[in-house]
């Protein structure tokens, strides 16, 4: 019997999402596209910045899923589920704002798009992946202002924890203006860890299927002596990935943006413990748009405040 895959079921794009909850966010100059595939359950999720922005990838993880790395410029990042085979939703993007841009094709024209992939396999019997027509189909559905949260876009089958204690994530976001600068984080949460609040509570992950409790990691370690790492090429519930998106329209040069997505990347062991497994492929994309001027707002602090909305981003992605 052969596995359901994008050639024997043929999915169709949804891009109406019925989410339960919507994060409001007011920052020019970027858009959002969501498109799923119901049959997988699998989709992507799609940033888009019409007027080119700054742009440094902090990569981290064992296993990390990624094109587009050697760009410092953007215009637009997809985060898709599937895999590896899910970087094509990132050519499908690409492919629709070519047509957009009216195909032309000067080196100044050509769109600069990066993608990088959750393994959303885990939780479904299938080989559905985001394809090139997702891909376009989220383009066609970028939007401004409105961003679903849970599990939605890229983060349709994403999961906190891992094998049996693994429970349903999805993607969240927060913003926040600081004097003249907005910020503004996106993250999808598929993480080998377990995602803990401002309290210490484990409250996504490491749930005992007996007790229904949730155990933080050293807790689990001290009970079992392992943290139960998952069998090279393993099926079965341990999807890993921590996909992220930092934006903020504050002026910064090459050395700042790193810097402060090296701040920030570090600050999310906070709340997703552990972070950065082998098992992970953690990325997170800091994009500027470079608007605003602040000097006030020196880096250093601009990353504690992107820290903070990193957490509140992290608890902001599934659904209670």
């Amino acid at each position: 019997m052969s596995v359901p895959s994008n050639d024997t079921v043929h999915p169709k794009p949804v891009t109406e999402i019925d989410a339960k909850r919507w994060l409001d966010v007011d920052f020019p100059g970027l858009e959002f596209g969501v498109a799923e595939y119901a049959e997988g359950p699998t989709g992507c999720t799609v940033f888009h910045f019409p007027q080119v922005a700054s742009l440094h990838i902090d990569v981290r993880g064992g296993s990390p899923g990624i094109n587009g790395e050697h760009l410092t410029l953007t215009n637009a990042i997809c985060f898709a589920g599937g895999s590896l085979y899910g970087l094509e939703a990132s050519t499908g993007v690409a492919a629709e704002l070519f047509e957009k841009r009216g195909y032309s094709t000067p080196w100044m024209d050509i769109a600069l798009v990066q993608g990088a992939i959750i393994f959303d396999y885990g939780r479904r019997e299938n080989a559905i992946y985001p394809d090139k027509e997702l891909g376009r189909s989220a383009v066609r559905a970028l939007r401004p202002g409105r961003f679903p949260l849970g599990p939605h876009g890229a983060g349709c089958s994403a999961t906190a924890g891992h094998g049996a204690t693994a429970e349903l994530s999805g993607q969240g976001g927060a913003t926040r203006q600081v004097g003249a600068t907005r910020l503004a984080l996106f993250t999808v949460v598929n993480a080998y860890g377990a995602i803990v609040d401002r309290a210490g509570n484990v409250v996504r992950g490491n749930r005992d299927a007996q007790t229904g409790k949730r155990r933080r990691a050293e807790d689990v370690v001290a009970q079992t002596g392992a943290y139960d790492p998952p069998p090279l090429r393993a099926r079965g519930p341990t999807p890993n990935t921590n996909l992220t998106l930092l934006a903020t329209d504050q002026k910064l040069d090459p050395l700042q943006l790193r810097s402060v997505a090296r701040q920030v990347h570090s600050s999310m062991a906070r709340a997703i413990q552990p972070f950065n497994t082998r098992w992970d492929g953690d990325v997170l994309f800091a994009v500027s748009t470079q608007q605003v001027e602040n000097a006030v707002l020196d880096e250093v602090s601009l990353g504690v405040v992107a820290s903070e909305i990193a957490w509140d981003a992290v608890l902001a992605s599934f659904d209670p």
